[in-house]
């Protein structure tokens, strides 16, 4: 019989906990991928969140810690400092990175630690159950917003990626979404950017990732991947947002 997919070697050969159509496990597929690639399996390390992808340790086939909440990227900064030599990344969503974690991930930037961050951005909060997130989209509904979030209310959904970008310390950024084949083969493109740019040493590295979460946003598979491009896409604009060439 003919293989048509093998599971990366990036990868332990663990059964998924996510929701079906959830974009964690192809983002998990992504940076796996990439870690081969570069023959970099061996030698990386990652910082888990909290959230969903609380028990992200349990799939990558490389040595990972798990963080407090939000700390992630103050915990990758003390592993790079020690390992300088060894490709570090965090893995966070909206809720562990833009909220509990925002001062964590600014500052972090702001110092140019030499690391990546892969941000997995869905608009909401889905392993607590679908409560209103800062990227949350205006009239977006959400449990704790159950007529939809109001500017008046909450303020605007926080783009994170721009508000990064101001800071020196950092020196990629890219959003990206998993939606079909194309985009995927762009946001895997973006993650080995940011890799290979942390390992020349050139400053903190960021890949906002935008992927839906059908469970908490009450859509198919299908549905929600149109909704991410109709509404998430227009407000969080796809592409290369910061790319410095550091001399």
């Amino acid at each position: 019989m003919t293989t048509i997919y093998k599971k990366s070697k990036g990868l332990q050969n663990n059964e998924l906990h996510y929701c079906p159509g959830c974009g964690h496990g192809i983002i998990h597929k992504l940076i796996a991928e990439v870690m081969v690639e570069m023959d970099a399996v061996g030698t990386t390390i990652g910082v888990c969140p909290v959230g969903c992808s609380v028990f992200a340790g349990n799939y990558f086939a490389c040595d990972m810690v798990e963080a407090a909440h939000g700390r992630a990227p103050a915990v990758a900064t003390a592993i790079k400092r020690t390992h300088p030599n060894q490709p570090v990344f965090t893995y966070q969503g909206d809720g562990d990175l833009a909220s509990i974690g925002a001062a964590e991930i600014v500052h972090a930037a702001m110092r140019g630690e030499k690391f990546t961050t892969i941000f997995v951005n869905n608009a909401i909060y889905g392993m607590t159950g679908g409560q209103m997130a800062p990227t949350t989209l205006i009239g977006q509904r959400a449990t704790t917003a159950p007529s939809g979030r109001t500017k008046e209310q909450a303020g605007m959904p926080m783009r994170v990626a721009e508000m990064l970008a101001t800071l020196d310390g950092l020196v990629y950024a890219e959003r990206v979404c998993v939606t079909d084949i194309p985009h995927l083969n762009k946001a895997k493109k973006a993650i080995k950017r940011a890799f290979e740019k942390q390992m020349a040493g050139e400053g903190f590295t960021f890949v906002e990732i935008l992927a839906s979460c059908p469970t908490n946003w009450g859509m198919d598979t299908l549905e929600a991947n149109k909704w991410l491009m109709e509404n998430m896409a227009s407000y969080y604009p796809l592409g290369v947002i910061k790319e410095t060439e550091v001399r």
